[in-house]
């Protein structure tokens, strides 16, 4: 079997990818550089309670995981907080997509719980907590009262960086031109980047080889198809930078 032989490129099989959510893994940007400091100073937070804003893809899970770690927090993620849980010993606690929590009860008594038991609680979110859907008047009341900070719209070092940090993670080879060339086409934000990578990936497993310019190409293509938008406009048009980034 040869490696031009199309079986042998059955051999190659998916993975699943887990994103790393290590210190040296995040990009420290003017962007992001608000959030980072009041992360750390924590025991600055007005009521012991902060909240990380921003679209998908923006690092808010990265910075509040590196948080979590830094203070041995409780780490909790909204869509799958049930009920309320045991705290324990854990000296602070992180929640994660508190806005897409199923039930608003839970994160009322949560809030309520790290106030009486004097701990902190970082929250994340898209958008502010005082623009949270809430029918619970004390639960829109303490969102109201939490003070949030926003990450902001990323830079074009920092996606740059994070490009070339995505296609490091997955073993992609993409020279710096075919970087360059995507980054000028594909939609400005990260969650786009994270989603154009996932698909070369996919697609150059299924091909059982490189990324090519024609995938590249094709990704471009579809992307922009998907989004409405030409790859003139998402290059140059300020509107398409969305308010995301890591």
């Amino acid at each position: 079997m040869t490696e031009d032989d199309p079986s042998a490129r059955q051999l190659a099989l998916p993975f699943a990818y887990v994103p790393r959510f290590r210190v040296e893994d995040f990009i420290p940007a003017p962007s992001n550089a608000e959030a980072r400091a009041w992360l750390g100073r924590t025991a600055d937070w007005p009521g012991r309670r902060l909240a990380l804003y921003g679209e998908a893809g923006c690092g808010k899970t990265h910075l509040l995981q590196l948080w979590a770690e830094r203070h041995g927090a409780l780490l909790l993620e909204g869509p799958a907080l049930r009920g309320l849980p045991e705290l324990g010993g854990s000296p602070a606690i992180a929640l994660d997509d508190a806005d897409a929590a199923p039930d608003e009860r839970v994160v009322l008594h949560l809030i309520n719980l790290a106030g009486e038991m004097r701990r902190p609680l970082l929250l994340s979110g898209r958008v502010p907590p005082a623009r949270w859907p809430s029918l619970l008047p004390d639960l829109a009341s303490r969102l109201r009262a939490t003070t949030a900070v926003a990450l902001r719209a990323a830079e074009d070092p920092l996606l740059r960086a994070l490009l070339a940090r995505l296609l490091s993670e997955r073993q992609l080879i993409l020279g710096e031109p075919l970087q360059e060339w995507l980054l000028a086409r594909l939609p400005r934000h990260p969650a786009a980047l994270r989603e154009a990578v996932a698909r070369l990936d996919r697609a150059a497993m299924a091909a059982g080889g490189r990324v090519t310019r024609a995938m590249a190409a094709g990704l471009v293509a579809a992307m922009s198809g998907e989004t409405g938008e030409g790859s003139e406009k998402s290059a140059s048009d300020p509107s398409t930078r969305e308010p995301v980034l890591l």
